[in-house]
């Protein structure tokens, strides 16, 4: 078997029951069950969610996106050996660690495969919930210009490239486009302030205004719990990106969710604390590879300037990577979810097999 077999690549094409479109993101792809599998399943596996909550099963892939493309390597290598199953792993790892921590459940209800979930529908908040720890990326780029105001929030002169900021800086973006909002431009990922959030908490789908403190210490709190053990390993949580909805319970009550991921090598950076010490940064996070890709091409701002996307998307798909590098990337992302989860991850020799076989023998899922 090909080291090409082994890469989950095309992630939308499963034979699982459904009646809605599958929709299929840079990575995960989200087939939504039918009304009676949905019932069916909170039925035999005693899900605390309400009786008529819609259900998914959430398909991660192995494919890798940076720079807003997708990107593939030489011998037919469609992504990142190992990729998918690491970013599963490590979420999987965060969210429980929050569970147990009594912080807030998360959106998966059950984990039939190392690349599925079974999800509930949330409603989402309308927010990047971005935490920042050190200076670095596109913030540093903005201060070496001259800003020295964030998300509403003033930061200090005389700080240097990557580091510690005097306290955790909440820079949320929007997640999508919001109209009607006065001062926040209708496009996406636009830096707001907090009281962007409090003077129109609803159309950022809070329930309340008082959501707003709460989604403030889930995120603080999940970040200094992950930044803490992640300290244990001598790794250094630099930032990272969360996101919030809302579910209801077996019970009725609505409550305030983590979704999406948490924690992993896609949403956050991470770095190597040795090396830091020593004036070096490592990345163990998607980092290292914008960065391989900014030196691997000879005009690095083809992927910098959004002005040149049809360059950069052709770039992308007309140019495949060395196996080396793939394989360099996959040594980072499973490294980094073996030393977080403290197991060996265990790839699968055809992971698209296995998911057909489990969702149809124990969920019934598959005719």
């Amino acid at each position: 078997m090909s080291l090409a077999d082994t890469v989950l690549a095309v992630n939308n094409d499963l034979p699982i029951r459904t009646d809605a479109p599958v929709h299929s993101g840079k990575v995960r792809s989200v087939y939504w069950l039918t009304e009676a599998d949905s019932r069916r399943l909170i039925t035999e596996k005693g899900y605390d969610v309400a009786a008529d909550a819609p259900l998914a099963i959430m398909v991660i892939s192995d494919r890798i996106s940076a720079f807003e493309c997708i990107w593939h390597g030489e011998g037919g290598l469609q992504g990142v050996p190992g990729k998918g199953a690491a970013l599963n792993a490590i979420a999987n790892h965060w969210f429980q660690l929050f569970r147990d921590q009594g912080l807030a459940d998360s959106h998966i209800l059950d984990i039939p495969h190392p690349f599925v979930w079974i999800v509930q529908k949330a409603r989402p908040v309308m927010i990047e919930a971005i935490a920042r720890h050190y200076i670095t990326g596109s913030m540093w780029r903005a201060y070496a210009k001259g800003e020295r105001e964030f998300c509403g929030i003033a930061v200090p002169d005389n700080l240097q490239k990557d580091q510690k900021l005097p306290e955790l800086l909440i820079t949320p973006s929007t997640k999508g486009i919001l109209k009607g909002l006065p001062g926040v431009p209708e496009q996406d990922d636009v830096n707001i302030t907090r009281a962007d959030i409090e003077d129109n908490f609803a159309a950022f789908n809070f329930a309340r205004k008082a959501d707003i403190d709460l989604y403030e210490k889930l995120l603080s709190a999940g970040f200094e719990l992950i930044s803490k053990e992640l300290a244990k390993l001598d790794q250094i949580f630099v930032d990272t990106k969360f996101e919030f909805g809302y579910v209801t319970d077996k019970a009725g009550n609505e409550k305030l969710i983590y979704m999406d991921e948490v924690g992993t090598p896609d949403s956050s950076r991470i770095w190597d604390g040795a090396a830091y010490r020593q004036g070096e940064i490592v990345e163990n996070s998607k980092e290292g590879f914008r960065q391989l890709l900014l030196s691997h091409f000879p005009d690095p701002d083809i992927l910098l300037n959004k002005n040149r996307m049809d360059e950069r998307t052709a770039l992308a798909r007309d140019n495949a990577l060395p196996e080396a590098v793939m394989l360099q990337v996959s040594k980072t992302y499973v490294d980094i979810a073996e030393k977080i989860t403290g197991e060996k991850l265990t790839l699968s020799e055809n992971p698209k097999a296995e998911i057909i076989e489990i969702l149809r023998d124990q969920y019934g899922l598959i005719d």
